[in-house]
């Protein structure tokens, strides 16, 4: 009798040798994973920065090239007055046909004078394209534009269009891949995490303004918050004022809760901030 309690105990004490090293190795894969997708973010991010690299240094490499056409212009004592400087905006146009693609800005000449497109991308993904006609005679001018009413088109031309169309081209894009970021953050998150959503993602059509309600559950329990993200640099698909809150009778680890989602959006994009709380809630709920 007693040589059958010792077997039995003998079972059970091997069952949770086998149960905890079950656990150990639900564990161990668990945090592999778990690096696996943070390095495959970090190669993400590596790859968005170099392309981001890339723009900039064209960027820099135009508007320098832009800017010694201009001095030489203006020094050639032998040219002067509207010819001059008509001749100057047509080099400065023949050299952005020049840029390389990874600007996003192409150029094709037309008669009238010269269509550019804008391509945008956010994440590597490739997103919206966008044309801008303009006439180069008697004077360079927007004749035709595929670019959405809300962008600051009008306010752009003026600051840049006459003087450094190499400059008012640079800018105009990044308000449209800004843009074109927002908006792509804000439909990922209606497309991917509509479950954690209550309610309506309220938005502006610049989209720089978002506002909706969302739950996170946590050990078998559902908590509501309420978001407002405000973009307020608008050539940024990163936020510049964010509040989020819960309800007024929350307990405090709840407010603490909020606190730090308010500065993971201002930091992470949208759809990435919600990725990373569904990881959390598999992770609290699948502990012991």
């Amino acid at each position: 009798m007693e040589e059958g309690k010792r077997n039995s105990a003998g079972v059970f004490t091997h069952l949770e040798r086998l149960e905890a090293q079950a656990r150990e190795i639900a564990v161990k894969q668990e945090k592999m994973k778990q690096e696996e997708e943070k390095r495959a973010r970090l190669k993400a991010r590596v790859r968005e920065l170099r392309l981001q690299r890339d723009k900039l240094l064209a960027k820099v490499r135009l508007q320098k090239k832009v800017k010694l056409r201009e001095k030489r212009a203006m020094s050639d004592p032998a040219k002067s007055g509207a010819r001059a400087v008509l001749e100057w905006k047509i080099k400065n146009i023949k050299a952005m046909l020049q840029v390389s693609y990874v600007t996003g800005i192409n150029g094709k000449r037309t008669k009238q004078g010269v269509c550019f497109c804008i391509s945008t991308a956010y994440e590597s993904t490739y997103l919206d394209s966008y044309y801008v006609h303009l006439l180069v005679k008697p004077e360079v001018q927007i004749h035709q534009h595929s670019v959405p009413t809300f962008i600051p088109l009008e306010q752009i031309a003026k600051m840049y269009l006459q003087t450094d169309i190499g400059r008012f081209l640079s800018v105009l894009s990044d308000h449209l891949n800004a843009y074109a970021g927002r908006k792509y953050q804000a439909d990922q998150l209606q497309e991917h995490f509509s479950d954690q959503i209550e309610g309506t993602l309220q938005r502006n059509s610049l989209c720089n303004l978002l506002v909706f309600n969302y739950k996170v559950s946590s050990k078998s329990k559902t908590f509501p918050f309420n978001a407002r993200l405000l973009y307020g640099d608008l050539c940024c698909s990163l936020p510049t004022e964010v509040n989020v809150s819960c309800t007024p009778d929350a307990p405090a680890s709840l407010a603490e809760m909020a606190a730090a989602h308010s500065d993971l959006f201002s930091r992470v994009a949208l759809h990435k901030a919600f990725r990373s709380f569904s990881s959390d809630e598999e992770s609290m709920d699948g502990a012991p």
